[in-house]
């Protein structure tokens, strides 16, 4: 996973590039990226994983997050389960810069940015319309739509997904170890992963890993590794996999163990989850 350089181009006669996709996990590439420019990200459905700074997670039926300027990221449809439909926002930092006292709230949220801020479900939800309203318009309407929708985000509670601004050499060094770790569970998640073999990795010990991954994450390596296998074995399950085979491609030597760790993270028996998804469909 290369962390690569984004140029963003704005859209003709705009101060924003407004992206709109719907697309299946396999027609998307999927870059570990970051650029200049601020970028509001509207999963509108879908589950996936995100990756913002240090802060890897996963989401349920859409996401909203606003990403600072020079924090890396990838795009939010990796591991996707469904359809990925989402919008995107980006614009210049500077863009609310001026010492105008109605822009402040926007100011401080654009501060708050640099760290990445996760919205609620309800805020996501109340917040489509503006997406939607943005994508119609063109020029000062489009801009004083963005201004709404900033100032709206403004007074919400907002999550910070990572705990302090990074310099941005200062975050690759520390990038390559998380990249390390990441990469390993990808291609390694159905087999049995001793923590130890993970702090090798790294060149840490045991309990400096632990400690470190738990600052990074807010969770355990187990309840990690564990998350990561549930959301692949979401996937499985909705190519009309058997569940015997799914708990056994996951990393899960038990079907019970399997049945409860998938109830735990989901709220909900695996061929529960099937069923809800169909009948959705």
């Amino acid at each position: 996973m290369k962390l690569e350089f984004e140029k963003i181009v704005p859209d003709k006669g705009s101060s924003m590039r407004v992206l709109h996709h719907r697309v299946t996990a396999d027609q998307f590439e999927w870059s570990y990226h970051y650029h200049p420019e601020v970028e509001l990200i509207l999963v509108l459905e879908g589950n996936g994983r995100r990756h913002v700074g240090s802060h890897v997670s996963y989401y349920d039926s859409g996401d909203l997050v606003l990403i600072g300027s020079n924090l890396p990221h990838s795009g939010f449809g990796y591991g996707a389960t469904d359809i990925h439909e989402e919008i995107v926002i980006q614009f210049k930092a500077d863009l609310f810069e001026k010492e105008i006292p109605e822009w402040q709230d926007i100011q401080n949220l654009l501060i708050k940015s640099l760290v990445g801020i996760s919205f609620s479900k309800k805020t996501k939800n109340a917040a489509i319309q503006y997406f939607q309203e943005i994508l119609t318009l063109n020029g000062l309407a489009k801009f004083h739509k963005l201004q709404e929708l900033l100032a709206f985000l403004a007074k919400q509670n907002g999550v910070a997904l990572n705990q302090s601004i990074n310099k941005h050499e200062r975050y690759l060094k520390g990038q390559v170890r998380v990249v390390k770790i990441f990469d390993f569970v990808e291609n390694h998640f159905n087999e049995d992963i001793n923590t130890n073999h993970i702090a090798e990795l790294v060149n840490m010990t045991l309990p400096a890993f632990c400690l470190y991954f738990k600052k990074q994450f807010k969770v355990t390596f187990t309840d990690f590794l564990m998350e990561y296998r549930i959301n692949q074995a979401c996937k499985m399950l909705l190519e009309h996999k058997p569940v015997s085979e799914v708990a056994f491609n996951c990393g899960f030597n038990s079907l019970s163990y399997f049945s409860r760790t998938f109830k735990l993270f989901k709220q909900m028996s695996p061929s529960s989850y099937v069923r809800l998804y169909k009948s959705n469909e």
